[in-house]
């Protein structure tokens, strides 16, 4: 028993969506030979719903309203968009096996699904805490957030707590999201997490610094520095209490655990090459095998902007950008160049909303006002005299335009106090001139106008959010 088709999409996630929207849109296939195969039972759909607007206690996002291509602004696809393009869904389907060279799938009900092209949208799983030698976290109170049933459970567990007390794990973006969304829902909030500070793998101290504080102003409590070792649970196996490696008993209500990702490569491994915790691909999302592309978490893929450096990005633009480029090479690879990519993360928090570009490595500089309770601040990380990334914390559609466009072309720094001065200023100046080959120096003048097209989809990336919770923002 088996199918055959031409392109499939192992995945369901939001990599998926976006793939199928390029498909449909450049025509590269007939009805029946395109399928995404997906363990979850609904349509592709846009993961950063689910610790945003899913959570909020009024007026909160649900299906059809977040499917895949909203999140750009683009294109809503449900189901029936699928059947009408013609795309097959083989939904709440498992693979057990795949076999690279055979060019097949096994799934769990023991069909065979054959293809041409494979795109290997499978995303990446949430860490659990066994992994980390504590068991006990199957409690009908622990909660992950990765997919739909995840957000049903956290829902459902913080609808059985109200006024009560939530222990989140992790102070990534699942930890900083969540907390912010418990604290909406009235619930009190304690985060526990090894670093120094928050969100340490891109904030510094004095950024870390001013949402810790903006989140303390809301309720929440902070204890750093140290981990989770066990639980207490009550007689129904509920956890009564968390407790941490100090000996330090924390109350609780309901867990929230967000320690951190890994890539679902399993079905690949020993069949691809691998790299950075994922699958190596080529500037065109290639794998090492010629009929096989890698796209989202799972894809390792070089970064033209870090001089080739293969990098695994695991947010939503990196999953929706590979994605697309995946179908354009694979349906025009004469005319499609090596992707071209400049990560870039965001995150919308209470009623604040921060966007990066590039790399936080080097020298920092911070600019703005950091102390005021509608911040506009950020910061430049500078390597040998050259920008490197940047990040902006309550700006414009065209201030994050600008230092998305600064990071782009490397502008050229010649006095770092200079910048510290001029602050977001040099980014809006900067981007206005010519580059010349070598970068941007300061004071050197423009011959014309670039315009950045990384900032302005980033911007709509995040408004098509907004259509089903911005008027919510203010209450937060």
């Amino acid at each position: 028993m088996g199918r055959a088709f031409v392109h499939v999409i192992l995945g369901g996630g939001v990599a998926a969506g976006y793939a199928a929207l390029e498909f449909a849109r450049r025509g590269g296939y007939s009805r029946g030979e395109l399928c995404i195969i997906s363990e979850e039972t609904v349509a592709p759909y846009e993961r950063p719903a689910l610790s945003k607007g899913y959570l909020l206690p009024e007026g909160a996002a649900r299906l059809p309203g977040f499917h895949t291509c909203v999140g750009a602004n683009d294109e809503l696809l449900t189901a029936k968009w699928y059947k009408e393009n013609g795309i097959e869904l083989v939904l709440g389907t498992k693979v057990i096996t795949a076999d690279v060279r055979m060019k097949t799938l096994l799934t769990a009900t023991g069909e065979t699904i054959s293809y041409k092209n494979l795109i290997i949208a499978t995303g990446a799983r949430a860490l659990k805490l066994e992994e980390f030698g504590i068991s006990g976290s199957d409690a009908s109170n622990i909660c992950y957030l990765r997919n739909l049933d995840d957000a049903d459970k956290l829902v459902n567990v913080m609808k059985s707590c109200p006024g009560g007390n939530a222990v989140v794990i992790g102070g990534g973006y699942i930890g900083m999201e969540c907390a912010a969304a418990l604290v909406t829902n009235r619930i009190k909030v304690t985060m526990v997490f090894p670093e120094s500070h928050c969100m340490a793998r891109l904030f510094t101290p004095k950024i870390a610094e001013y949402y810790e504080n903006y989140y303390t102003s809301k309720g929440v409590t902070f204890v750093k520095g140290t981990v989770l070792t066990s639980f207490e649970k009550d007689s129904t196996g509920k956890v009564t209490s968390v407790i941490l490696k100090d000996g330090k008993h924390l109350p609780a209500d309901m867990v929230v655990v967000g320690i951190g990702i890994r890539a679902s490569t399993g079905l690949f491994e020993g069949q691809l090459l691998m790299e950075q915790g994922g699958i190596k691909v080529n500037g065109q999302m290639l794998t090492s095998d010629g009929s096989v592309y890698a796209v989202g978490d799972v894809a390792a893929f070089p970064i033209k902007l870090f001089d080739g450096v293969i990098r695994r990005l695991e947010h939503v633009d990196s999953a929706r950008r590979t994605a697309r480029h995946a179908v354009a090479a694979i349906l025009e690879p004469s005319k499609t160049k090596d992707i071209d990519y400049l990560p870039f993360f965001y995150s919308r928090v209470f009623t604040l909303s921060w966007q990066f570009y590039g790399n936080n490595t080097g020298e920092v500089v911070h600019f703005g006002d950091f102390t005021n309770s509608s911040p506009r601040f950020g910061a430049y990380w500078v390597d040998k005299s050259w920008i490197r990334g940047a990040f902006l914390e309550g700006g414009s559609r065209e201030e994050y335009e600008a230092i998305s466009n600064v990071v782009r072309r490397k502008a050229k720094v010649i006095n770092i106090a200079e910048l510290e001065k001029q602050g977001l200023m040099f980014a809006i100046q900067e981007s206005q001139k010519d580059l010349p080959d070598g970068g941007l120096a300061l004071g050197e003048k423009p011959t014309y106008v670039w315009h950045a097209t990384a900032g302005v989809i980033a911007a709509a990336s995040i408004a098509a959010f907004g259509y089903w919770y911005g008027r919510k923002r203010r209450r937060w």
